[in-house]
Parts: C-alpha cells; sequence; structure tokens
C-alpha cells in the first residue's frame, strides 16, 4: 500500500526511482520504530510518575533522556528523508525535457526550493 502512494507521487508518471522509494520506506520505519519506542517509554515514564517511589522517580531521569534523545532522533531522519525526496524531484526535473526554462534548483540558485516547492528562478547575469 506505502510503496503504491509512493509510485503515485513522479513526476506525472506512474513510476518513481525505485531507490528513493527505498530510502522513504527505510527512513520511514526508522521513524516508526523509534515513535513506537518513546511511546513505550512515554507509558514507563507515567507509571514511575503515578507511583510516587522515589527509585522510579530518579529513573525517570534517565528515561526522559533517552525520549528526548529519540525525538532528536526522529527529526534528524525526517530531514533527512525530506531532503532526499525534495532532491529526487529536482533531479527530475532537471533530467526530463519538459520544454520549461526554469532553473529547479541548479548552482545559481544554491539547491533552494520556494514554499511552493518549485525551484527558484534566479538567472545570472551576463557582464
Amino acid at each position: 500500500m506505502e510503496g503504491e502512494t509512493f509510485s503515485r507521487l513522479g513526476n506525472g508518471s506512474d513510476q518513481m526511482d525505485p531507490k528513493v522509494v527505498q530510502t522513504l520506506q527505510k527512513g520511514l520505519v526508522q521513524v516508526q520504530t523509534i515513535l513506537d519506542q518513546n511511546r513505550l517509554l512515554i507509558n514507563e515514564i507515567n507509571m514511575n510518575h503515578e507511583s510516587k517511589v522515589p527509585h522510579n522517580l530518579t529513573r525517570n531521569v534517565g528515561l526522559i533522556r533517552e525520549l528526548n534523545n529519540n525525538i532528536k532522533i526522529v527529526v534528524d531522519l525526517y530531514t533527512d528523508l525530506s531532503s532526499s525526496f525534495i532532491k529526487s524531484f529536482i533531479d527530475v526535473s532537471s533530467n526530463g525535457d519538459d520544454g520549461d526554462d526554469d532553473d529547479h534548483g541548479s548552482s545559481s540558485c544554491g539547491g533552494a526550493l520556494k514554499s511552493n516547492g518549485k525551484g527558484c528562478h534566479k538567472r545570472n547575469r551576463v557582464a
């Protein structure tokens, strides 16, 4: 089902680079694994807090640190996934011959995208 969704995201076609799909799926599985672990950590933190047992409350310090670290990892994974996904579309746009003279993230643009997901249209002036 997920693969079907990704295959429809291509540049007007029904196919997407299998490496991109594999990268996205692998990253999303990693994220889901960490989120599942976070759910367990949160449940344990809540039980320890409700117990009010000093040892359990002390243990929460380490659990909360682990939870915070996991959140940082998830943010990094989403950042990497987003970059890979955007790069794949820039590559498809720059390799495709759509007759469009847009710059789509070339070096004159620094690979930047506008908020609408399109590449910048900056042109270098010839002196």
